[in-house]
């Protein structure tokens, strides 16, 4: 792709570009497309009714939300592009949809049977369960690629296979196939365990929630209050982009979707108002990627995260609003220097101003105050999703556009097609999940990293980046978030939790109840524990504790809360870290989206998106060494606080530049202000002074700056 101006190109020229990262869909079967839609209105209404009045067993409810939205896949998306408008084609798909109903049914009629003969499989039981499989491998490969099926394929293989052939720590003795198949398809475990319970309860109704706002017209208010808020700033456009695509990801829940809805509207503002191209694609690729890490409505990975902690997902999304902020101030920050440098000129000049935007659309508001007061009230998220989703549609009745029936129906498909691959995706992920708990591989291979990591917490967070990223080439970002954090994340969890045993060592303030389990393993260090250590006497007491009584040691040293958050924080780590294959290369597709629109070399674009969204690997190190996640409301606030100006420091830093062109000896310098605001450890006073010294750098930049016009 060259890099040419976007002014030549028409919208139907880019809108065909831009399809080259949408799915290939029928469209020369109106039947067809009629069939899915009501289709899709109907399983939406049932899945409503799943999640508010029905009491049927959850393993039918999983295998119905498989079935049904295999049907949606298997109909709307061809096995192959050029076979789209192949009626052979479509016959096939047609016999796919109706197996997948036939196991649904298989399943409701045949499971009691099944446990009267003792859990002996019969013929059926062999067929359906591998109908079922082959099902959801095969529509996992049409919307997600290749790379999931056959890890689906190789974590079933070794369970039955060839991990009886390893020697080591992999050694598996292996299951029957029998054995193998009543898992994955009738057990609480498997392809219809918990995972597709997530994604049958939490994540649709969300989804189904963003599809009633973005039909409401949210997605348009929203544009218009960022333009409001940023769009007479020097350089607007920018923070427009930031804004819009923050609050705009945390609805749409995928990141290329954000950049292509919202991009077409803020990189060609950009691009006008002087931002260099690349830049421009960049900044809307990090803002979009850091719309799943906004709250209230996270991405799909929120839910499983509730899930695997058993933290509230209030509790999870009011502790992400810091980091979130931290990381879209980031991306602001790049924002203003490179207005700055460029010499960005306004172009918003007869913008409304914000109290007229923010009234003439406040009843877009209510929904998501509707939300985060059930959430806060402790209701079940799916509840408060439930409530929401009907709180759109009647405040909508306060505004000239008011959803009528026809409005409603037009949301239940929409929110039904955009949960389709989703469903079969996660219903074929919990096939891996189940591998990794019934052979104990993700307690081998947490044990192995924590080797590979030798104890050392940030070599861990390395480790875990890089495997983010390598399987973020294949995975999408929830995908890959369930596999690192099954496998990854009790080792990284130990470390953050040793990690704060060793500060209440060193500093003296170990509780009573935790000196028994050392008595019992150094006696002779007893008297020590009640006053300050060493770092590395307390390293070595750690290093002594037996792995057995590690858990019950943190519970009595940390308690309950703070040993939660640690758990917590690591899952955090993980999420974030997930994310970062969206703009790193070689495979960003959020980055080549943004390329698309803006005329840019992709991966030239890659590289600058990935520039700019630092924030990715800064916020999950916060997490990790501050208590930025797991501290109380006043230790969050001040980390927050200094973890701002730090990351300013340090985008000045990287840049060489904050209101004006900084020299060679006050950009190094930078980096030393940002690390005395954000290095764990440090005492207040050191704060404070890097704060001071890094406004009075800001300060005399502003002096000195040239001054900019506008046009």
């Amino acid at each position: 792709m060259t890099d040419k101006s976007s002014s030549a190109d028409s919208p139907q020229e880019l809108e065909t570009e831009l399809n080259q990262f949408e799915l290939t869909q029928r469209s020369d079967f109106p039947l067809i497309t009629r069939i899915v839609t009501v289709f899709g209105i109907a399983l939406s209404l049932v899945h409503i009714w799943f999640n508010t009045l029905a009491t049927l067993p959850e393993l039918w409810v999983s295998a119905a939300h498989f079935a049904g939205f295999s049907v949606m896949c298997a109909l709307t998306y061809p096995a192959a592009a050029k076979w789209r408008k192949s009626r052979f084609a479509l016959a096939i798909d047609i016999g796919i949809a109706v197996a997948a109903i036939a196991c649904l049914v298989y399943v409701i009629f045949a499971e009691d049977a099944l446990y009267e003969r003792g859990v002996t499989f019969v013929t059926s039981d062999w067929v359906f369960s591998v109908i079922a499989i082959l099902i959801a491998l095969e529509l996992i490969r049409r919307t997600m690629g290749w790379f999931i099926p056959c890890l689906i394929v190789v974590a079933l293989s070794y369970v039955v296979w060839w991990g009886s052939w390893l020697d080591g720590i992999f050694a598996f003795p292996g299951l029957s196939a029998e054995t193998m198949l009543y898992r994955a398809f009738y057990s609480s475990e498997g392809m219809f365990g918990p995972i597709s319970r997530i994604s049958w309860s939490y994540v649709f109704m969300f989804i189904l929630f963003g599809a009633f706002l973005v039909k409401s017209g949210a997605g348009d208010y929203i544009i218009n209050v960022s333009r409001a808020a940023a769009g007479k700033i020097i350089g607007g456009p920018g923070f427009v982009a930031v804004l819009g695509s923050g609050l705009m990801g945390s609805v749409s829940g995928s990141s290329v979707a954000n950049t292509v809805s919202t991009g077409v509207i803020t990189i060609p503002l950009m691009k006008k108002a002087g931002f260099p191209p690349k830049f421009a694609a960049g900044v809307e690729a990090a803002a979009s990627t850091g719309g799943q890490l906004m709250p209230p409505v996270m991405g799909a990975g929120a839910f499983i995260m509730a899930s695997y902690t058993q933290i509230p997902y209030v509790e999870i999304i009011a502790v992400s609003f810091a980091p979130a902020l931290i990381y879209f101030l980031s991306v602001a920050f790049f924002v203003r220097i490179e207005a700055k440098r460029s010499g960005v000129h306004q172009l918003e000049t007869d913008t409304p101003s914000m109290f007229s935007v923010l009234a003439s659309g406040w009843h877009y508001l209510i929904p998501l105050a509707v939300l985060v007061a059930l959430l806060v009230m402790d209701f079940t998220p799916t509840y408060a999703a439930g409530i929401s989703i009907i709180s759109v549609v009647v405040s909508s009745w306060l505004s000239p556009n008011r959803m009528g029936v026809a409005d409603i129906f037009d949301a239940l498909a929409q929110g039904a097609r955009n949960m389709a691959t989703t469903a079969v995706l996660l219903t074929g992920i919990g096939l891996v999940v189940n591998v990794i708990s019934t052979t104990g591989i993700g307690n081998t291979f947490s044990l192995m990293i924590n080797d590979w990591a030798g104890g050392s917490l940030f070599i861990m967070i390395v480790l875990v980046a890089l495997a983010s990223l390598i399987l973020g080439m294949g995975l999408p970002v929830t995908a890959s978030y369930i596999v690192l954090g099954t496998l990854s994340a009790p080792a990284l969890y130990g470390l953050i939790a040793e990690q704060q045993l060793l500060e209440l060592l060193i500093t003296g303030q170990l509780p009573e109840e935790a000196k028994t389990i050392f008595m019992l393993i150094a006696p002779e260090q007893l008297a020590a524990l009640g006053s300050p250590m060493s770092f590395e006497m307390a390293v070595d007491l750690v290093g002594k504790i037996p792995d057995d009584f590690k858990a019950t040691l943190l519970e009595q040293s940390l308690g309950p809360v703070t040993v939660g958050l640690a758990l917590l924080a690591a899952h955090l780590i993980i999420f974030w870290l997930s994310q970062d294959s969206n703009v790193t290369p070689p495979v960003c597709l959020t980055a080549f989206a943004a390329a698309t629109i803006a005329r840019t070399p992709p991966m030239a674009t890659g590289f600058k998106a990935w520039k700019i969204a630092k924030g990715l690997y800064l916020v999950p190190l916060l997490m990790a060494y501050t208590p930025l996640v797991a501290g109380d409301f006043q230790q969050m606030v001040i980390v927050t606080l200094f973890a701002i100006l730090g990351t300013w420091a340090l985008v000045a830093g990287l840049e060489g530049y904050l209101e004006g062109p900084i020299n060679p000896l006050f950009r190094t310098a930078t980096f030393g202000m940002a690390a005395l605001m954000m290095w764990p450890g440090l005492d207040l006073w050191a704060r404070v002074l890097g704060a001071a010294l890094f406004i009075a750098l800001v300060v005399y930049s502003y002096k000195k700056a040239p001054t900019l016009t506008t046009a």
